[in-house]
């Protein structure tokens, strides 16, 4: 399959290369952590990396649970497409340092070469030696030589703490992250309209292998119409596929990620939820929204103005295809295994515009933030919401200096998401209203907005956006 999108990640990683090859003046080893969730596509991504770049690679990819021996000999197997790889091949090596030292005498000191380890995380998990030997040799060997090592794993928190302080390989590697597609991609893969798009990302999250499954044109019910016949399609066992790989089915991290895609939002409402009988306890349901939030699978918002309220967290699940798998497909797989998807799909379309308008508010602000600073608010650095206690006021927009507490708010706004309503009188009159609630502003705070239809021509704002503009911030 044509491999599409991407543009900015193969860019970062080939002045990486760049460096390796000396077109910076330089002739010595680079060391780069690329991380990202499951399936994102950081495998498929290396690889086209690799065969663009022209150059000798070698790729191993871990196996989690693998007998160490049985890893190490398929390590030094995955050497044979570098140069030097003539004297160690069949080496069993009796340890990591033993085999990573294979990998720095397949280099030669005059080719430049790729060398990619996936799933690192596996191996740090299956021998406590592998970190170590890994800073031994890059120091003494690998680092002078004229290598691109990329160190690939799914288990955010795991790669991170490859190069915290005190960690073995501390400082040697620059860090990566592979995110999903972003609204530009997916846009042009599809080939739908702004509008359409913004849909398709909610649904697909930007994941490669379903975005290529979206055959361009069709329109997002048809699509949801043919995925829900299909128990084997992309867009259902994505999700699952994840999930299982990360959290067991019965595992306490499971239920809060449950609680929180059914909609689920404050620490008192999750733990009831996840809890079954009874609320999980704080001394359980804290860790577990940290580590869930270290993995990237949780983000946790507060409310943004010039008064601080740490207390009124609020929880969401951080990718759009995972919230809507929750959400829609999770409940919905005994349905579509029974050949009756179609009752899947009037679950999706009965809930599809009120659940859409909340999912749609972190694409906005993040879209948003790709604009600005600008001419017009060029001090505006942050964007966020504002909520009280009683979610009343609820404010979609808040542009402000600085976060989580902002010297100034800059601007106040609404998000519109229907199809054939523009944002109109009553909108901004609502807006007006609610934005004296909001800390930090007053009378003369300006006001903004976002529809997806638009906005009518007498409304005093200061700025609105449609889903064009939104699509074209990530161009």
């Amino acid at each position: 399959m044509e491999f599409q999108g991407r543009t900015a990640d193969l860019e970062l990683l080939s002045r990486q290369l760049d460096d390796v090859i000396g077109k910076r003046g330089t002739t010595r080893g680079r060391a780069v952590i690329m991380t990202g969730r499951r399936r994102v596509g950081k495998s498929r991504l290396v690889q086209e990396f690799c065969d663009r770049s022209g150059l000798p690679y070698a790729v191993f990819q871990a196996t989690r649970g693998r007998n160490a021996v049985a890893e190490r000999a398929d390590f030094a197997t995955a050497l044979s497409g570098l140069p030097g790889a003539e004297p160690v091949a069949g080496l069993r090596a009796t340890d990591w340092n033993q085999a990573l030292r294979s990998l720095a005498l397949a280099v030669p000191d005059d080719t430049p070469s790729i060398a990619v380890i996936d799933e690192v995380p596996w191996l740090v998990e299956g021998d406590d030696e592998f970190e170590g030997a890994l800073q031994t040799v890059w120091d003494r060997h690998l680092s002078a030589k004229p290598v691109l090592l990329l160190l690939v794993g799914s288990d955010m928190s795991v790669m991170e703490a490859l190069q915290s302080h005190g960690r073995p390989f501390f400082g040697r590697a620059a860090k990566m992250t592979v995110r999903p597609l972003h609204l530009a991609d997916v846009q042009r893969m599809t080939g739908l309209e702004a509008a359409e798009a913004v849909d398709a990302l909610l649904i697909t999250g930007g994941f490669p292998e379903i975005v290529q499954s979206w055959r361009p044109g069709t329109p997002r019910t048809q699509f949801l119409r043919e995925a829900v016949s299909n128990p084997l399609s992309p867009l259902l066992m994505a999700g699952e596929l994840t999930l299982l790989g990360e959290f067991p089915e019965a595992s306490h991290a499971r239920a809060v990620l449950e609680a929180v895609g059914s909609g689920e939002r404050t620490f008192s409402t999750i733990a009831s939820q996840a809890g079954g009988a009874g609320a999980l306890p704080s001394g359980t349901l804290t860790p577990l929204l940290n580590t869930l939030r270290t993995k990237r699978v949780l983000a946790a918002d507060l409310p943004l103005s010039t008064k601080s309220d740490t207390k009124n967290k609020r929880y969401r699940i951080a990718d759009p295809y995972l919230r809507f798998w929750l959400a829609f497909l999770q409940r919905g797989i005994p349905l579509i295994e029974r050949g009756r998807g179609d009752l899947a799909l009037q679950r999706i379309e009965r809930s599809w515009t009120t659940w859409r308008g909340r999912a749609v508010e972190p694409i906005v602000r993040e879209s948003l933030l790709r604009l600005l600073p600008n001419d017009d608010w060029p001090g505006t650095e942050t964007i966020g919401g504002w909520w009280n206690r009683q979610n009343n006021p609820e404010i979609d927009l808040i542009g402000a200096d600085r976060d989580p507490v902002a010297a100034a708010v800059h601007f106040v706004g609404s998000i519109k998401w229907l199809e054939s309503q523009p944002f109109g009188r009553r909108e901004y009159d609502t807006l007006v209203r609610d934005t004296l609630a909001v800390p930090g502003t007053g009378p003369d705070t300006p006001l903004v907005a976002v529809s997806r239809a638009g906005v009518t021509d007498d409304l005093p704002l200061a700025a609105h956006w449609g889903p064009q503009e939104l699509v074209d911030a990530w161009r």
